[in-house]
């Protein structure tokens, strides 16, 4: 078979990727936009998502969802919510009434916005790969969150956003995202504060020539340790109530060491992780899934680094004594907007000074800060702490403007070593093993002083994207990612195909094509099983690969990179040696099987497992899938045909039209309404495209 028929085989891909380009190749007009709109950016292992309005709110009306680190495995949530304010002094607005302290938030809802969302708009380096699995576009999920195809510039992703304020400041927002595999575990945030004068949609200027004073931003920053955490620990780590903060390079330390000091600190970052719950009875630290193995899963570490902030509007090099304000929050008592009035105004103003809600100040020493919410803690948010960072003040003049450059960032243990080091903390004995190879008798210790490791893994984060800032985002790439690939379910093999993008093989630098496959789930470890290139032990490059190896009874994912022969990697922004394109390019998210020929009589047409009991499905889906259970096989089929599912008494509950030629069709048990369906007789009536048919009864006991 050729390559162009195996890639377009059951798929309409020249329809189906024209319309893609061609909407991707449309540029928007910039004007007013509706502040709900998001646009996500899933080409690393940090992925994340940027709102109209100029923060972000992680609630949708389900989960708390985004900063999801590391983004193979699920529910790996790690955000809650970014409160953003700016503030000023002596101001008078565009009524000519005058405000001793003028603030104003970015916040969604209508009773706080009073700014206006200009823009939002995300710029890709090249074409997003189309990955097809049994026909089935699987990334169809991410249409419309790519509006254009830029090749000169640097990230992989640019998001820009852009929000005009009632003090007529403008707010440019540029989230830079990365994914080459030494830089894909944070972003670069770039903020554009300029004083337009312009506080509205349209294009007339209302406060001309007025200079803004005292001007301060700030942003209050809240994070959970995970998604998956908060099933494994009390209910209240979903919202972050267990979140402990810490900080680097607050006072002086960070432009000490700017200074020559080596007793200053060479980072300027807040960052947080899950600490103790006291309504638990054990160490909850890394959140350990006690019911199942002890695997953490909550060690993840979360920061926000500072690489720039302009001395003030005419002094563009970087202040070392920024941000002013670095330390902690109270979450839920965040100032209210709701009101415009001077006291509302003043306490916005008050805590992006430094100001805690509470009286207390917000700045802490370099050791981290419990937010354990028994009294007599001063805060008692039951929201949770939150970092605060605040910047200022500055006087800016009327078309003068302050940038400032952040890095939003994840670290923590590895999915293997979370794996080990909760089942040794469950099941382990004494002596364990402490990072340092020395040794302890308390498992407690033993598990919270790993964890505690994912405070190193950010710092060498924030170093990778301090390199990758100062060479001005010029750092080594990987050959990009096959344009399509797909992967086709077979009879005694998977076969999987690609079309590389154009002009990739040629490359000096080029090096092959590299396939991983993962069993049964997609959030697992994936297994390289195949290589071309000429360093390799296939040293032709093909575009064509069948995993023979496959079980029949098990699910398989897949995806592919290109990789480079590490020529180019030689610089100082990231180890040497190869580099692969993102895995997030190309996995496959539905699963591909062996599948049976097709059927050579009607009389062969079996249903498995039949009865189906429910209650004892963990040793009726070994008949067929291991990793769903709740899927029911229609066997020995005709390669087309129609399957129509009744209930006893005659109701269609749901319709299959079976093409792909195989004699397998699964059906999970759900309706065409999407209802699982109930104990009771089933009839299944299967009809050839010449009108021949067979009926076959199945039981379903719950």
């Amino acid at each position: 078979m050729t390559i162009t028929s195996r890639i377009f085989r059951s798929i309409l891909i020249p329809v189906t990727v024209l319309a893609m380009l061609c909407a991707i190749a449309i540029e928007p007009l910039v004007a007013q936009i509706p502040k709900s709109t998001r646009r996500w950016i899933r080409v690393g292992s940090l992925q994340h998502f940027v709102s109209a309005y100029g923060t972000e709110r992680a609630w949708n009306n389900v989960y708390y969802e985004g900063m999801i680190w590391p983004a193979e495995y699920k529910f790996t949530d790690t955000f809650v919510i970014k409160r953003a304010w700016v503030g000023v002094t002596d101001f008078t607005d565009e009524n000519g009434v005058p405000w001793p302290y003028k603030a104003t938030a970015f916040y969604r809802g209508e009773e706080y916005y009073r700014n206006t969302a200009m823009e939002l708009r995300q710029v890709a380096k090249f074409e997003p790969p189309t990955v097809f699995v049994d026909g089935s576009n699987v990334t169809a999920i991410y249409a419309g969150q790519v509006d254009t195809v830029d090749a000169n510039i640097k990230p992989d992703r640019i998001v820009t956003n852009v929000v005009r304020t009632d003090i007529g400041l403008t707010m440019t927002r540029r989230f830079m995202a990365f994914s080459q595999q030494y830089h894909d575990d944070y972003m670069i945030v770039e903020y554009t504060f300029e004083n337009t004068g312009n506080t509205d949609a349209d294009d007339e200027i209302e406060l001309e020539e007025q200079t803004l004073t005292g001007l301060r931003m700030g942003n209050l920053t809240h994070h959970t340790a995970s998604r998956e955490a908060a099933t494994v620990t009390k209910g209240r780590v979903t919202w972050g109530a267990n979140q402990w903060q810490s900080i680097r390079g607050e006072d002086d330390n960070y432009a000490n060491w700017l200074l020559g000091d080596p007793s200053g600190d060479s980072l300027r970052i807040a960052f947080t992780w899950m600490g103790q719950d006291h309504e638990m009875d054990i160490s909850s630290i890394g959140a350990p899934d006690t019911k199942k193995r002890g695997r953490l899963t909550g060690s993840q570490h979360v920061g926000i680094g500072i690489l720039h902030v302009d001395t003030d509007g005419a002094d563009s090099t970087d202040n070392p004594r920024q941000p002013s304000t670095m330390g902690w929050n109270g979450n839920d008592n965040a100032p209210g907007m709701g009101a415009v009035d001077q006291t509302s105004m003043r306490e916005a103003y008050d805590m992006l000074a430094g100001q805690m809600l509470k009286g207390e100040t917000s700045r802490m020493d370099e050791q981290h800060m419990t937010n354990d919410m028994t009294p007599p803690n001063p805060l008692a948010d039951a929201g949770g702490a939150a970092t605060m960072l605040g910047y200022g003040p500055f006087d800016l003049a009327f078309g003068e403007s302050i940038r400032i450059v952040e890095v939003i960032m994840a670290g923590g243990l590895s999915r293997q070593m979370n794996e080990q080091v909760g089942r040794t903390w469950k099941s382990g004995s004494a002596p364990f093993i402490l990072p340092d190879n020395s040794t302890t008798d308390d498992k407690d210790e033993y598990k919270n002083q790993w964890v505690y490791t994912g405070a190193d893994s950010l710092f060498k984060t924030m170093s990778l994207a301090r390199r990758n800032y100062e060479l001005g985002y010029d750092i080594p790439q990987p050959p990009q990612p096959p344009q399509i690939f797909s992967v086709n379910s077979g009879g005694d093999r998977i076969s999987l195909s690609w079309l590389p993008a154009d002009g990739v093989e040629g490359y000096p630098n080029f090096g092959g094509y590299r396939i991983y496959r993962a069993v049964s789930k997609t959030d697992t470890v994936y297994e390289a099983i195949f290589e071309c290139g000429p360093d390799t032990d296939n040293p032709e490059i093909v575009h064509e690969y069948d995993d023979m190896t496959p079980i029949r009874g098990f699910s398989y994912y897949y995806y592919i990179v290109a990789f480079s022969d590490g020529s180019l990697n030689q610089t100082a922004a990231n180890p040497h040696g190869q580099l692969e394109s993102s895995r997030f390019y190309t996995q496959t998210t539905k699963p591909a099987y062996l599948r049976r020929p097709a059927g050579k009589a009607l009389e062969d047409v079996r249903v498995v497992p039949n009865p189906y009991y429910i209650n004892a499905r963990g040793f009726h889906s070994r008949m067929m899938y291991y990793d769903l259970p709740d899927r029911i096989m229609f066997l020995n089929i005709p390669g087309k045909c129609t399957i129509r599912i009744f209930t006893e008494r005659g109701d269609l509950i749901d319709t299959i039209e079976h093409t792909d030629g195989s004699g397998d069709e699964p059906w999970d048990s759900i309706t065409k309404y999407r209802q699982v369906i109930v104990s009771g007789v089933y009839i299944a009536h299967i009809e050839t495209p010449a009108g021949e048919s067979i009926v076959r009864k199945f039981t379903v006991i719950r």
